[in-house]
């Protein structure tokens, strides 16, 4: 027996990979799951290392592998030993039905994995996995591991239309989900492919920020309004100060004023995002300033539902006919930042991404737009200059 980690190769800096027990007798190998799964970084050597928790899991690799050879030791002494059934075995699961496995009700297993995948994570992100959990049960397509097929991933996929959601929200708050959860149970030995792999469902991801922004003149219009009252004039100033800050809701909600450093005479505030925990640096810039000073550093929160309801009013008294939430005003915060030629590692540090990678793919279609009125301004130039002619008299 010997503990494999990341066997199928699938985890990176990241992701996390399953821990799984090798049983091999007579040539032949099967593979039991431990239900642990850590990062590269944290495995070696055999052992789970650089985790606040890792004695703990480390305990419970032991009892598992020590249970593993007690069960192999019983059976081998009664002369039972059977490779097909030794995984049941060690898990305690005798099986009468070879299809019992697929027959399993899926949500059951859908929840115990959750509740592992949320561990760690911030607030909003576990919220995501509730939320889908609970679609999913109310939708009913799916009840047991059998279901799991091609056809029912369309007509999932169907259903999500019908609910009106474009291929950003559909991938990314649904499919998303199911699919990690399948590559779970491929890992678990539960199913053998993922209806995933043939089925295409388109992902998008470049609408996820470019459609959810507002111009330079509708964000103009939102911030000269004067509302009637408190609670939509703190909606809008929390609204104006993530524009100028382009922080996250969770982030903004996380907001403290001691983080504030000075630098060179500028006041910069830095942290690490509640999402991803990448660290995150902006000037505040003296907009968002004034708004931190009007509440004496202390900003006037208020929950994200509310929040965003109180921005559907304001998007009205400003005759701004778009579906504005909070998260908008970060994508609009990026979007000026872009336009106004802030370099893209900037913008990238601004947001708190990993990398420029994600800043270039989120912001595609908007890069594409800039790059075309760059180019229109160049062609614009050497008409003015005469560079033309010259341009066709070097045959360039």
């Amino acid at each position: 027996m010997k503990l494999i980690f990341d066997r199928q190769h699938r985890a990176t800096a990241k992701k996390e990979g399953s821990i799984e027990l090798r049983i091999t007798w007579q040539r032949k190998q099967r593979f039991a799951t431990t239900g642990i799964r850590v990062l590269p970084r944290q495995w070696r050597n055999g052992r789970i290392v650089n985790r606040i928790d890792a004695l703990e899991l480390q305990d419970t690799l032991d009892a598992y592998v020590a249970k593993a050879r007690k069960v192999v030791n019983d059976l081998t002494r009664a002369g039972t030993l059977d490779m097909a059934t030794i995984v049941d075995a060690i898990n305690g699961k005798q099986k009468n039905d070879a299809t019992e496995n697929v027959r399993q009700k899926l949500l059951p297993y859908m929840m115990e994995r959750a509740a592992v995948r949320k561990y760690g994570r911030a607030a909003d992100s576990c919220e995501r996995y509730d939320r889908f959990l609970r679609w999913f049960e109310k939708w009913g397509g799916m009840q047991t591991f059998d279901d799991l097929t091609e056809e029912n991933v369309m007509k999932m996929d169907a259903a999500l239309r019908r609910k009106g959601l474009k291929p950003y929200s559909k991938w990314n708050n649904y499919h998303r989900f199911l699919n990690s959860f399948i590559l779970d149970a491929v890992n678990d030995g539960i199913i053998r492919k993922n209806p995933y792999k043939h089925v295409h469902i388109e992902k998008d991801k470049s609408s996820g920020g470019i459609g959810k922004y507002l111009t330079l003149d509708e964000f103009r219009r939102m911030e000269a309004l004067e509302p009637a009252t408190n609670y939509l004039q703190h909606a809008l100033d929390l609204f104006v100060f993530q524009t100028y800050t382009c922080l996250s809701y969770t982030d903004l909600n996380a907001f403290d004023a001691s983080n504030i450093k000075e630098v060179r005479g500028r006041k910069v505030y830095t942290a690490n995002r509640g999402k991803t925990k990448q660290e995150f640096t902006f000037l505040l810039l003296a907009p968002a300033q004034a708004i931190l000073d009007k509440y004496h550093g202390k900003l006037p929160m208020m929950s994200n539902v509310k929040y965003n309801e109180y921005l559907k009013v304001l998007a009205m008294s400003a005759k701004i006919k778009k579906p504005i939430s909070s998260h908008w005003a970060r994508h609009t915060g990026a979007t000026m930042l872009l336009n106004m030629g802030v370099e893209m590692e900037v913008v990238a540090k601004i947001l708190g991404h990993s990398s420029t990678k994600i800043t270039r793919q989120v912001y595609a279609k908007l890069l594409d737009d800039t790059v075309a009125d760059a180019m229109e301004r160049f062609e614009k130039r050497l008409s003015g200059s005469g560079a033309t002619a010259t341009y066709g008299q070097t045959g360039l």
